[in-house]
């Protein structure tokens, strides 16, 4: 699955560190969810959309 994680955190100046503690997972699953690595469970991708104030659909795209 793409994202546009990596564009969104960008846009704000927060480091990879900055958003992971603001929802309240490790550095390196950010990383892995910015490289495609790693899906996100249902409820951390809505603390992302929520915390972007944008939908699931506007930052995960299927392939």
């Amino acid at each position: 699955m793409n994202n546009r994680l990596k564009v969104l955190r960008a846009e704000r100046s927060w480091s990879q560190q900055d958003l992971a503690e603001r929802l309240g997972v490790s550095r390196q699953s950010v990383n892995a969810i910015e490289t495609g690595k790693y899906d996100p469970s249902l409820p951390l991708a809505f603390r992302i959309a929520d915390l972007f104030e944008e939908s699931i659909e506007a930052i995960f795209v299927r392939d």
